[in-house]
């Protein structure tokens, strides 16, 4: 079996509780949504946003399709970019502290320092992920990382996307492992041809997979796949 050389965390119910993400994020970005595009639908970022927006939802007004979206928690990137700004406002503001379970990062810390290299893959913006580690309650983690994914390289039930990770990578799929609560995102990052281990934490109410290695903390992660614990 090739030596592990990198691992892709997912982020919801992964390395951060699924309440954080609705009850907070989900929550903080909805209700300043109107006003927020009032303040910046002329800056440049925004308006190439509003226009894919526009794209997708031909005439339909840019905030109705918006909320629509929210409403049906669609993984569309445009939503995706404006809620990771919106949230970008909150943090530096200080109404936003990014919440991460406790065994991740010295998890994380461990294991970058034993020379693996972390990647995120996330529903979310790269910017979203940065924005949660970079404003976590244990500090400012986005160092660990070697980068992020999102959207734009694909659905994350879809074995393409995975594919496509290991080519931006440069790595071959079986020297990375694939880290998720979803047993969907799990297969097709195993059909891609990555090694796989399902995250079960008590709090997610996951239901544990017969197809993939699964464990309830990232320490547990480790002891599964063989690396640093």
């Amino acid at each position: 079996m090739l030596p592990l050389v990198a691992v892709v965390t997912s982020v919801e119910g992964t390395t951060t509780p699924l309440s954080f993400i609705r009850a907070v994020l989900f929550a903080f970005a909805r209700e300043r949504l109107a006003a927020f595009l009032q303040r910046h639908a002329g800056d440049a970022e925004v308006a190439a946003q509003l226009a894919e927006v526009r794209r997708l939802a031909p005439g339909r007004p840019e905030l109705q399709t918006l909320l629509h979206w929210m409403d049906q928690d669609a993984k569309i990137t445009p939503l995706k970019a404006l809620q990771g700004m919106i949230w970008r406002e909150g943090y530096a503001q200080g109404a936003l502290v990014g919440a991460v379970y406790p065994d991740v990062p010295p998890a994380l810390s461990r294991w970058s320092a034993s020379g693996l290299r972390l990647y995120g893959f996330s529903h979310g913006s790269a910017e979203a992920q940065r924005l949660i580690f970079g404003h976590s309650g244990a500090g400012d983690l986005t160092g660990l990382f070697s980068g992020f994914f999102d959207t734009r390289v694909g659905n994350k039930r879809e074995p393409e996307s995975f594919s496509r990770l290991a080519i931006s990578m440069s790595q071959p799929p079986a020297k990375i492992v694939y880290l998720s609560d979803i047993e969907a995102e799990l297969d097709a990052a195993a059909t891609a041809g990555m090694r796989t281990c399902q995250l079960v934490r008590h709090d997610a109410g996951t239901r544990p997979s017969e197809r993939h290695p699964n464990a309830p903390d990232f320490a547990g992660v480790a002891l599964r796949m063989g690396f640093l614990s």
